[in-house]
């Protein structure tokens, strides 16, 4: 059901972290990872072809269809583990693809020696966050006490929140049947279908930066948060969707969680 194009063949990467961020609940996750990936200039790896996407096309800015997709891309550093990305369109569409789609997705990151994975999603309020919370939970207490050690990242998670669904739930649970640490960054956002979470991800920007050393730079997202406030005010429970410069063509409307 699911085949990898690859487009890197020979590329060896050094025990490589992969971050996940997929359409979800604000779309934290996939904007996180798609400004993660410009403004590291990572390069793609490899494509995830299937008839498990949803049955529908893309009209892109050149006003050609376009098929869904979800991505892997890797950025290599020096004395440093590399990075893996994992983005796309969409999700995949049911419950059984899902499971097969994380799983093939696991595999190729065994095969790389991968060495931990992070993802990425949102925790849906009533009202706009004006500074996000962020949580984390996981499947090693260790990488947790990590990642939250010296960070405002509430750690209580139990009867706080519901289930983590989607692909950024999946590869927890499935990366521990696998041995591999895994770990998920939550971000507090605003409910609305159209809302983009954009503060709630450069929250969790920061903190990796913090922990993996990326340098990622994120004063632009301040001007894009400051939009976004803007057409909230003008719009109120009409707003439209919000246009990122270097993500507007990879954010596509989508209604999974994740």
């Amino acid at each position: 059901m699911w085949n990898i194009n690859r487009i890197a063949k020979t590329i060896k990467l050094n025990n490589p972290v992969l971050i996940e961020g997929l359409p979800g609940i604000g779309n934290v996750g996939k904007v996180a990872v798609d400004f993660m990936i410009d403004d590291l200039e990572a390069k793609k790896l490899c494509e995830f072809e299937s008839h498990a996407y949803p049955h529908s096309v893309y009209v892109n800015e050149k006003n050609i269809i376009e098929l869904p997709i979800i991505e892997m891309y890797y950025k290599q550093r020096k004395s440093k583990n590399d990075l893996l990305f994992l983005s796309g369109d969409v999700q995949p569409i049911d419950e059984i693809s899902c499971y097969q789609f994380s799983e093939k997705v696991l595999e190729l990151f065994q095969t790389h020696k991968g060495k931990e994975i992070i993802t990425i999603g949102g925790i849906a309020q009533k009202e706009i966050p004006k500074n996000p919370k962020i949580y984390c939970t996981g499947n090693s207490q260790r990488l947790i006490n990590n990642y939250t050690r010296g960070m405002r990242i509430n750690k209580n998670l139990y009867g706080a929140i519901g289930p983590i669904t989607g692909v950024s739930g999946l590869l927890l649970g499935l990366a521990k049947k696998r041995r591999i640490p895994a770990i998920t960054l939550l971000a507090e956002t605003h409910a609305h279908p159209l809302y983009l979470g954009v503060n709630g991800a450069k929250e969790i920007i920061r903190i990796l930066n913090k922990k993996l050393g990326l340098r990622v730079q994120t004063r632009s997202l301040d001007k894009e948060i400051h939009e976004i406030e803007q057409e909230l005010q003008e719009f109120g429970e009409n707003i439209k969707p919000t246009s990122l410069k270097k993500l507007k063509t990879k954010t596509k409307e989508v209604n999974y969680i994740g």
